[in-house]
């Protein structure tokens, strides 16, 4: 079984735009869509850049869950994203930035959750050691707010609307 055991965090600076050696950090353009989303399991369909995946996953346990993830024919992931997926579609820019031994993976979000900034880290194990960056603010690891599959149905810019 494939387990996914990841920490997220909200960004409260721009640091993370440079690392380490003073090199601008580049980002992968990220279009990704639900066709299933509860909270027992979600089907996502992505395309990174030039690749496409189709993903399964299982309910939260703890920082982890079951996550199952196969490469697609890019035409079949925008015919999906096209035509079953529910709306809106996430859409993000996508930083990864490694950091000791883990890599973290900024998401700087547009379209309907223009403003969002997070970042995550996936763990080989949930009592894995992490140093926090400083450009990484409060811990969302636990708040069902911050899931891709939540931002659909309730996308960030409509958070404070009123």
């Amino acid at each position: 079984m494939g387990l996914e055991i990841e920490r997220k965090f909200l960004v409260q600076s721009d640091r993370w735009r440079v690392d380490e050696l003073g090199n601008s950090v580049l980002g992968t353009v990220y279009r990704q869509g639900y066709i299933l989303a509860s909270q027992e399991r979600t089907v996502r369909i992505r395309i990174a850049g030039d690749k496409a995946f189709i993903t399964i996953k299982g309910s939260a346990i703890g920082i982890g869950r079951a996550e199952y993830e196969y490469s697609i024919p890019v035409t079949d992931a925008t015919e999906m994203l096209d035509t079953l997926c529910d709306r809106p579609l996430i859409e993000k820019v996508r930083h990864r930035i490694p950091i000791d031994d883990l890599v973290w993976e900024v998401d700087e979000f547009s379209g309907e959750n223009q403003g969002l900034i997070m970042a995550e880290v996936e763990l080989p194990q949930a009592d894995h050691p992490v140093r926090i960056p400083d450009w990484a603010g409060q811990e969302v690891t636990g708040d069902p707010r911050y899931f891709n599959a939540y931002l659909v149905k309730h996308p960030f810019r409509e958070w404070n609307e009123g």
